[in-house]
């Protein structure tokens, strides 16, 4: 498995919006097993978003599937800053094959 947690800055404003933005790019992406978006409880423009993928190539080529890039290019103007903080190794978990 892979996984893989970013951090989104959101223009001021503007997180809800993204927040529709990218969860609305999500269904029927082949090999996500996992995909969270969640508000930062500190920061109004900061989100997490968690991810766990059956493999880096799955989770690479949803980049290209129309729906993501369509929610990509609509996304970035709504974002600040992207930082990838950790990439993983999920070892199991809810929802998750053993």
């Amino acid at each position: 498995m892979y996984g893989m947690i970013g951090k989104i800055t959101a223009a001021p404003g503007q997180r809800d919006a993204l927040i529709a933005l990218l969860l609305r790019g999500t269904e029927g992406m082949p090999g996500c097993l996992s995909y969270v978006v969640a508000k930062d409880a500190a920061d109004a423009d900061v989100l997490w978003v968690t991810e766990v993928w059956d493999s880096a190539q799955s989770h690479q080529a949803s980049l290209q599937l129309p729906a993501v890039r369509a929610a990509i290019t609509e996304a970035r103007p709504l974002i600040r800053g992207f930082e990838k903080t950790a990439e993983t190794v999920p070892a199991g978990g809810v929802g998750l094959p053993a």
